[in-house]
């Protein structure tokens, strides 16, 4: 449990949050975040496997950890894609709450 928390929600977790930011600010697709995601969860394995000695084909951690890392991914990159949305065209939209925008009327 002390490595999920330390290297999957902290160390990777905080690789995963930057990712999604990365990707919405660049006007990528959101479904480029899965991608990643995908990608992080293979080194959240290896890393859990060279450091701590944990099974590197493990399928159920490889799926916790990939789906971690996909929902911080996913919530990184709604809340930067609200936020660039609001702060770059600021008399088409405005923000409705944290994860969503509107028209301006």
């Amino acid at each position: 449990m002390a490595v999920y928390l330390g290297l999957t929600v902290l160390l990777m977790g905080f690789a995963a949050w930057m990712m999604g930011q990365a990707v919405a600010e660049s006007w990528r697709p959101v479904w480029q975040v899965p991608a990643y995601a995908l990608a992080l969860g293979v080194g959240d394995r290896f890393l859990a496997f060279a450091l701590f000695e944990e099974p590197l084909l493990s399928l159920p951690a490889y799926a916790l950890d990939t789906a971690t890392l996909l929902a911080l991914g996913i919530l990184s990159f709604r809340l930067a894609r609200v936020r660039k949305m609001v702060s770059q065209y600021p008399w088409l939209y405005e923000a409705a709450g944290p994860f969503w925008w509107r028209d301006r009327i």
